[in-house]
């Protein structure tokens, strides 16, 4: 299964060229499932004339609903032993950030299905960097909170309960702490593979280098590549009105920053309106027949021959110094980098090591290591 992960700057027609690319890919004969919580995705459903595009909405009140009850619900005893009064399904009202874990799950859901292709509508930039690091930085905060070391003593627990008459809390925390383990890795798993890409979609301007910046380091962060950057909404060049043409000339001269910086760009010509219809919306397909870009690759370089030392490689297109920091803090590297951050989990060779340095050349990042001869295997 191909899944398409579809961002961009605000206003600059991210979800009519997500929509206008799962109506093209169905209209072609493949079987395409579009996850989208706006308006314009209704266009695209309709515009097939056959079963092969199927619009999946998530939809955070209900899902909120749902996921909180079900906790209430393994919460009642002991919520009756406290005298707390349950919520019921009508005075219940969806938490900000609901949405994230909406579309994470119907993400999650659409693996279920039988489709070709999965064109998922994300939020716009910095909130679909943040929603695809979220799984990670979940699974991080379960691992610390609740370690599978302690989960062990929870076969005691069912014998406890019985002889106290109640059950414990930490019987159904650890329960359900290993079913959103597995959702989160289930999503996560989607997020990682070969066969997912993404694509941004921007306005040709001046914030549309930014973007195209801003969203490879982003990704590259998480191990994650820009598949295609989508120029929406580009203006013919030989209007013979100078005001058009003042604006045409602009916008060029933004496209070629952005074919400089990024290997593949794809152009859609400006509709002059608002898509209306099917037919407008097939204007804005991005066809998907090449292979999905590789995530960036993290690489450990062994010089303990010549220098004695490691060297872990890790790609930041764009980072500058300035806004670079590295913590070593147990088995783990905390990696900060302009607004991003994130806590990866150094590879087991590396954690026989001490951080002796790091530098950053061009965006590429070297960390290096020198084992510690405490931890290090000793050969005769």
């Amino acid at each position: 299964m191909r899944i398409i992960l579809v961002t961009g700057t605000g206003g600059a027609g991210r979800t009519s060229v997500a929509a206008g690319s799962a109506l093209a890919e169905a209209r072609a004969g493949r079987r395409v499932l579009l996850v989208s919580g706006e308006a314009g995705a209704d266009i695209a459903a309709a515009g097939t004339g056959t079963g092969s595009l199927h619009l999946t909405r998530p939809d955070p009140a209900a899902d909120f609903r749902r996921e909180f009850l079900a906790l209430q619900g393994r919460l009642g005893t002991a919520l009756d032993l406290l005298g707390a009064a349950p919520f019921e399904d009508a005075e219940l009202t969806e938490l900000p950030g609901s949405g994230h874990f909406a579309l994470l799950r119907a993400v999650r859901d659409a693996a279920a299905t039988d489709r070709d292709l999965v064109v998922v509508d994300l939020p716009p930039l910095r909130e679909a960097l943040a929603l695809l690091a979220l799984p990670e930085q979940l699974r991080r905060y379960l691992r610390r909170l609740l370690p599978s070391e302690r989960q062990a003593a929870r076969a005691l627990r069912p014998m406890l309960a019985q002889l106290a008459g109640v059950p414990l809390p930490a019987q159904w925390l650890y329960e359900a702490t290993a079913r959103w383990e597995d959702e989160l890795a289930a999503v996560q798993e989607l997020v990682d593979s070969p066969h997912t890409s993404v694509r941004l979609v921007v306005e040709p301007g001046p914030a549309a280098t930014d973007a195209l910046r801003t969203a490879r380091l982003g990704l590259a962060l998480q191990g994650l590549a820009l598949d295609t950057v989508v120029a929406n909404r580009v203006l013919p060049p030989d209007s013979a009105d100078p005001w058009f043409a003042g604006l045409a000339a602009e916008q060029h001269h933004h496209l070629a920053a952005l074919r400089e910086a990024h290997a593949t760009v794809h152009e859609l010509a400006h509709l002059g309106r608002a898509p209306r219809g099917p037919e407008d919306l097939a204007l804005l397909a991005v066809e998907d027949r090449a292979a999905p870009a590789a995530g960036p690759a993290w690489t450990v370089e062994d010089r303990r021959d010549g220098d004695g030392i490691l060297v872990w490689h890790i790609p930041l297109p764009g980072a500058v110094k300035d806004g670079l920091s590295l913590v070593r803090r147990g088995d783990e590297l905390l990696l900060a980098v302009g607004p991003f951050r994130r806590n990866i989990a150094l590879p087991p060779v590396l954690r026989r090591c001490t951080v002796t340095g790091a530098g950053l050349v061009d965006g590429h990042l070297r960390v290096r290591f020198t084992p510690d001869p405490g931890l290090w295997p000793r050969t005769p």
